[in-house]
């Protein structure tokens, strides 16, 4: 008589759990763009979500404290000029946001932590460089202010949004980027490309370290994202458009660590993953549920847990960081889920075996400090995440203001092309100058009394220039 083994894991018995209709938000227009983004962001403070907007792009801000039925004059935050497609809210500041826009802009936002009364369009910083529409927005995982941004140029731009400044510039990339991943100190990332390739890019080396081709071989477009042991897990279509999932190593990208068909849908997933516990969840477009797997160092390495379903397709997901979970209520995980107007959060929880604290389902988790400045990730350095305990909870600090250099971003956009206009303009002063005085001067057979005159008139000429020119160098005109 054979025994069926069952895989020992304390995750085994995850399941999910919806809201009740008193912790959902209702009346939210999501975004209609055809993009595909998750159009949703989540932390311990706001949920912020991609809204239809007339007169270009919105997202709104909505505070976790406040649920229910959403105020249809509630204030949207209106900076973009096109569709937003793509919002993330930064590690290490929770009213901190970035966003990316059809206008070929990223912006960042402070977001109060009262709720405005009038729609909010001054970003602190606004950060061009891009060609064409920006699709990709991700913040730096270890590095303060350090942001990643990816457009329809093929270009990945990498910020410090403290100065407003490029810091980096990539230009590896033949096609458009599907996806853009860091790694867990932020010394590598991966992206996946319309040419199909899945690449590993140092970004301070400029250069793309490991790349492969066609890891799923169907078109559609696949997305990519690291794990905690330095593996990358991807998901895409087969040749014959069956959605199925991989795990590579990235040293040795020639056979792959696990593959897993899993069905047939025109909807891309979208993976979430929690390297605390190395779960992954997996939510397709327009499906109806989630499904989570759980990675580990044991054949076959993916191994399917179970499936949350629901009725309402889903337009997209935000993933809340681990910090913000309720460990009273073994919470491991918490997805929120976008419908056609409404907002539920999808609570992923295991039995409670007591009600002590269970240090195994909760190792400490990634905190709100960076571990390190832009300028020492910048010249190499690289440091893991600063972790903090979630035995008494966390609590979200207040509102911090990101200080932001403008003076820097003001002297790097505008003083090359101010001083080469100034330079044009300084010369057609003295030139002129010289040419009324020569004029003057032989018209009048360089008579004294009406040379004396002429010189004065023109000091006087060129000192009211010169103060007309300093205040235009100074910015004041």
């Amino acid at each position: 008589m054979s025994r069926s083994i069952v895989r020992q894991s304390k995750f085994r018995h995850v399941f999910g759990q919806a809201g009740k209709a008193e912790q959902c938000y209702d009346d939210i227009r999501v975004s209609k763009v055809t993009w595909d983004s998750s159009f949703c962001a989540v932390n311990p403070k706001f949920l912020a979500v991609i809204v239809e907007a007339s007169g270009g792009g919105a997202f709104l801000v909505l505070p976790l404290s406040k649920v229910g039925r959403l105020d249809k004059n509630h204030p949207l935050v209106i900076g973009h000029s096109g569709p937003v497609l793509d919002i993330d809210w930064c590690p290490h500041n929770d009213n901190i946001l970035a966003s990316c826009s059809e206008d070929c802009t990223a912006m960042v936002w402070q977001i109060p932590d009262h709720t405005p009364t009038r729609p909010m369009s001054e970003p602190i910083v606004v950060l061009e460089g891009h060609s064409k529409r920006v699709g990709i927005v991700s913040w730096h995982p270890t590095a303060r202010n350090i942001l990643l941004s990816a457009g329809s140029d093929n270009l990945i731009i990498i910020w410090n949004v403290g100065t407003g400044e490029p810091l980096i510039i990539m230009e590896d990339h033949p096609d458009l980027i599907y996806n853009v991943s860091w790694n867990r100190n932020g010394s590598l990332f991966c992206t996946t490309c319309k040419d199909r390739r899945l690449r590993v890019c140092d970004p301070r080396k400029r250069e793309v370290v490991a790349e492969r081709l066609a890891p799923h071989e169907g078109i559609r477009p696949m997305r990519a994202i690291f794990t905690r042991e330095g593996n990358i897990f991807t998901t895409g279509f087969t040749r014959m458009s069956q959605r199925e999932l991989g795990l590579w190593d990235p040293t040795n990208f020639e056979e792959p660590i696990a593959v897993l068909e899993l069905d047939t849908s025109n909807g891309v997933l979208l993976p979430y993953y929690d390297p605390d516990t190395n779960m992954v969840y997996l939510c397709g477009k327009g499906d109806s549920s989630i499904r989570y797997f759980e990675i580990t160092d044991e054949p076959p390495y993916v191994h399917y847990v179970s499936t949350f379903s629901s009725k309402e397709p889903q337009r997209g997901m935000g993933f809340m960081p681990k910090r913000g979970v309720d460990v009273s209520k073994c919470e491991i995980a918490r997805l929120y889920k976008l419908h056609e107007r409404k907002c539920e959060p999808i609570m992923m929880t295991v039995p409670r075996k007591s009600d002590l604290f269970q240090d195994d389902l909760y190792p400490d988790t990634a905190g709100p400090d960076p571990a390190i400045e832009p300028e020492d990730w910048l010249e190499g350095r690289d440091e893991d995440p600063i972790l903090v305990s979630l035995r008494d909870g966390y609590t979200p600090p207040k509102s911090r203001e990101l200080k932001v250099a403008k003076k820097n971003v003001l002297d790097s956009r505008a003083t090359p092309q101010r001083s080469l206009s100034s330079f044009f303009f300084l010369f057609f002063i003295f030139s002129s100058t010289f040419l009324i005085f020569i004029l003057s001067s032989s018209s009048r057979l360089f008579c004294l009394p009406n040379l004396k005159a002429t010189v004065l008139s023109q000091e006087k000429r060129i000192c009211d220039l010169e103060n007309k020119l300093s205040k235009y160098t100074n910015g004041t005109v």
